[in-house]
Order: structure tokens, then C-alpha cells, then sequence
């Protein structure tokens, strides 16, 4: 039964997305219905569509009592949004249905797990403590009914010392055998981060199996929204640690993302990291989370904000938030590529191309310009030449605005700027990263799609991604070498 709370969620933004031009959106990214979007949620393939849901609050573009909210895609670019999913209306999670998974059960019905939130003790304007537990909703993809037995993992459940507020995140899959496996993220007593494994033979019922995964104060805090899964014959562990610190040009200050990769001992049940790495090196990436398609492929999304960088919310906006273009992911070389779902391929149209263009001061060409493109850029040294001293491109420009993308051969760093993009406030504008090239040779593809930029480095070794939101009306495109430089541009319009 639909709870009066759900019902008035759905009315509103069925309502409010009416005052959202389709043009003031992404193209082919998901955007929130109305209102406020973070964390993907149970991204999965049901019924013969993919579905992905987010932590949602309609009411205002700003964080608030966590909801669910609901689309649906053929191939993952366009999206068909459904009523909101979940609200926070029962006891278990009467402050919020925070971030969690899904997958589908035997009898073709899909279930949902989730952190229900419920604050103790509020009196006085002081709140005593937070208690977060995992439920779980049933449904047909389009409506989901709470369980009755909610919570069905407490953290009564977790090691000694383990936090009781911090206990959330779950992810679910299926094994071969028809049981099911969970992990969840908590905080132990150290205060840093911890990676539970559960185990079950209905979805419904549970039991503690292991600690899966400790942080030890190695990577940040807390570790929050965790992916476990093999993949090309190495395990990978992904998580967004909070309150980190920079490692050279690795990880950055604050909320930042994390890929290890090692093995799992299927007898401890512990996954043991051999290697780790940022997941994405820009600005504006969190809390991914992964599925595996029915073609074989892992594919992964991610929340293309930053919590330091709320700041940049448009005025007047009804909305903010949106994801990730769905990306491809192998593991190469003991590290995590990246590559934009094929499906983006049958979008293109107008191809523009040069090659061995000459670059040395500014450059603009013909026909390469736009703020819905997929445009790859390789440049190498002319020959004869010694190496350039920097190479920079600038996109969303005009007189007034750009946002920069520049490169330095001598010590590898390449750096994305949107301190131009017309921010009127002092947040997160630059990141740097130190990328591999072939004596000044390096690839990029660069996917711009209104107010964001993923770009590509050496075919997907490393992602660096940022939201800008810079007027549509700046679409120039400028190349910049200090130096003397060879450039090749294929450039397709999407759409």
C-alpha cells in the first residue's frame, strides 16, 4: 500500500518537472526529476530495462529526508523517468531511505535493500544519535512494498566497537548457487572505514559472514557506498572514503573515490588489495556503483558532484544533480580503465575531423565547436621539433568564459580549470593529475553534454570529470601550444 507520504512525493514532482525545460537538462546524462539528486541506487537490469535510482529529495535543490527516486532506459542515455520509488515513512526509516541496491528474485519480483535512517533523542534542539540499519522493499519495478520484518540487518550484527550511526550502503548480487551476498559500509572503532559481508539465502533473511575489508586509517575515513565484484580475473573493491588526504597527484583532499584491486580468499571470505588508484581525477565524481549488463560487460555510474562543490547550484535552478555517462570498466595492467558505454557511438552525427594540424600559439578550426559533443584530441611533438612546453584546450568559451584542460610534458601533469566558467563562488576549480604519455604523445576524448566534461585520458587509463555550468551560449573551442605540435581532432555532435 502506498503511504500518503509516497503518494504526495509523486504528486509533486509529476508537478514540478512540468516547470523544467527539456533544453535547461543534460542531453543523455540522468538529471534528478526535480529537486535535489546524489547517490546512484540500485542500478540494475530488470524486465528487460535498465533501472537506476537515486537518493532524492523533490522538494527542494538541496539535501533533505532522503526518498528514491526512479528511471528507466533502453540503452542507459535516454531515460524515462517513473513516480519516486521510496520515501521515509515507516518507523525504520522515518529520517530518510539512504543509498542501497537491488536485484531481482526468483519469482521475477524486484527487491530493493536500503539504509533506513531514524534519529534519536531530538529534544531541545540537540539530536542524541543516529541509527542506521538495512531494509528492504519489494515491487514490480514500478511500486515497492517495505517489508514488515524491516530492519533486516541491524548493526547489532557488526564487530564489537563498530558505530551504530554510520552503518549504511548496501550492496547486493546473486551467486551462482541462487543465494545472495551483501556488503555494507560501517565505521569501527578507529574511526575509519570497514567493509561487512553478509550472506543469505532468500534476500530477506540474513547473517554476518566477515570483514570483507578494513581501512586501518590508510584511505580517508569512513568508506561509504561499496561495490565488491570480480572482473577480468581480479577483484575490485570500490568505495568513496570520506575526509581524505592527498597522496601526490593520486587522491584529493575530502570526499574521494577509491578502487583496490586484489584477491578474495573464498575460505576467510576476506578480500586482501594488492593495488590501488583514484577511480576518477577531476573534480566532480562520487559514490559509484556498478552492474553487470546481460551481455557481460560491468558497467559503471556515478554521482557527478562533489560535496565540497554545492556551492555551484545555478540560481533559480529547479534542479540539481545529475550522473555519470555510464562507463565500460576492465582491468588492464593491474589498474581500472574506463571507457563510455558503445551505446553513445549510435548517437553521433556530423563528424568533423583534422589530422596532422600544425598547432604553435592559438588555434581555433572550422566546425569544431559545441556543448553536446564527443570529440577525441591526440597530440605528439612535430617532428624535428623539441617538446613542447604546454599544451591547453578550451571549451564552453566565449570573450567571458571557458573552462581549460592543459598539459605539461615535462612533468606529466595535466590540469582541468573552471575557474572561468562563470562560478560566482570560491569552491573546487582546479585539479591536477600526473598522466602517462610517449615523449609528448597523449590521447584524449572529451564528452561535453551541457553542464559537464568527462574527459578520456589514454584510452581510459584515467577519467578526470567536472560540472560546469557555463551559458549554453559559449560553445567555442580553442588549442593553445607552447611550443611547436602536432594535433589530430575527430569531432562528432550528439544527439
Amino acid at each position: 500500500m502506498t503511504s500518503e507520504i509516497l503518494r504526495e512525493a509523486r504528486r509533486y514532482e509529476e508537478v514540478a518537472e512540468q516547470y523544467i525545460q527539456n533544453t535547461d537538462r543534460p542531453g543523455f546524462h540522468l538529471s534528478t526529476r526535480a529537486g535535489w539528486m546524489n547517490d546512484p541506487n540500485g542500478f540494475s537490469y530488470y524486465q528487460g530495462q535498465y533501472h537506476l535510482f537515486y537518493q532524492y529529495y523533490p522538494y527542494a535543490v538541496k539535501w533533505g529526508p532522503m526518498h528514491w527516486g526512479h528511471a528507466v532506459s533502453d540503452d542507459l542515455l535516454h531515460w524515462t523517468y517513473l513516480p519516486a520509488a521510496l520515501a521515509p515513512d515507516t518507523l525504520p526509516d522515518r529520517d530518510g531511505c539512504f543509498s542501497g541496491s537491488a536485484v531481482e528474485l526468483p519469482d521475477g519480483r524486484q527487491l530493493l535493500i536500503y539504509t533506513g535512517v531514524v534519529e534519536v533523542g531530538r529534544g531541545m534542539g540537540e539530536l542524541e544519535s543516529v541509527r542506521q540499519n538495512q531494509c528492504i522493499a519489494i515491487g514490480d519495478g514500478l511500486n515497492y512494498e517495505k517489508y514488515a520484518g524491516n530492519p533486516v540487518i541491524d548493526s547489532d550484527t557488526a564487530p564489537e566497537g563498530c558505530s551504530k550511526e554510520d552503518f549504511r550502503d548496501p550492496k547486493i548480487w546473486k551467486e551462482a548457487d541462487g543465494t545472495y551476498r551483501c556488503i555494507a559500509s560501517i565505521r569501527p572503532a578507529d574511526g575509519s572505514g570497514m567493509i561487512l559481508l553478509y550472506s543469505s539465502p532468500d534476500g530477506i533473511h540474513w547473517k554476518f559472514e566477515s570483514i570483507l575489508a578494513e581501512n586501518k586509517n590508510r584511505f580517508g575515513k569512513m568508506w561509504e557506498c561499496p561495490d565488491f565484484f570480480e572482473l577480468d580475473g581480479k577483484y575490485v573493491l570500490l568505495t568513496s572514503p570520506q575526509n581524505m588526504l592527498p597522496e601526490g597527484f593520486e587522491y584529493h583532499n575530502g570526499n574521494g573515490t577509491l578502487c583496490l584491486i586484489g584477491d578474495f580468499d573464498k575460505e576467510t571470505k576476506q578480500f586482501h588489495d594488492e593495488f590501488d588508484q583514484a577511480v576518477d581525477y577531476g573534480i566532480d565524481f562520487y559514490a559509484p556503483q556498478t552492474l553487470l549488463a546481460p551481455d557481460g560487460r560491468r558497467i559503471m555510474i556515478g554521482w557527478m558532484q562533489n560535496w565540497d562543490t554545492l556551492a555551484m547550484i545555478r540560481n533559480k535552478a529547479r534542479w540539481f544533480g545529475q550522473m555519470t555517462i555510464p562507463r565500460e570498466i576492465s582491468i588492464r595492467n593491474n589498474r581500472l580503465y574506463q571507457w563510455p558505454i558503445r551505446e553513445l557511438d549510435k548517437l553521433r552525427r556530423n563528424r568533423v575531423e583534422y589530422r596532422d594540424v600544425d598547432l604553435d600559439g592559438e588555434l581555433r578550426l572550422d566546425g569544431i565547436r559545441g556543448r553536446q559533443i564527443d570529440m577525441t584530441v591526440t597530440i605528439r611533438p612535430a617532428e624535428g621539433e623539441k617538446i613542447y612546453e604546454k599544451f591547453a584546450l578550451w571549451f564552453g568559451e566565449n570573450e567571458i568564459y571557458h573552462t581549460s584542460l592543459s598539459f605539461h610534458p615535462s612533468d606529466s601533469i595535466m590540469k582541468i580549470d573552471r575557474k572561468f566558467s562563470g562560478s560566482r563562488r570560491a569552491v573546487i576549480h582546479q585539479r591536477r593529475s600526473k598522466v602517462s604519455h610517449q615523449n609528448g604523445k597523449l590521447t584524449m576524448r572529451i564528452i561535453l553534454d551541457r553542464f559537464s566534461a568527462e574527459i578520456f585520458v589514454n584510452n581510459g587509463e584515467q577519467v578526470i570529470t567536472a560540472t560546469i555550468y557555463t551559458d549554453q551560449e559559449a560553445d567555442g573551442i580553442k588549442f593553445i601550444a607552447d611550443g611547436k605540435l602536432v594535433l589530430d581532432v575527430e569531432k562528432y555532435e550528439l544527439g
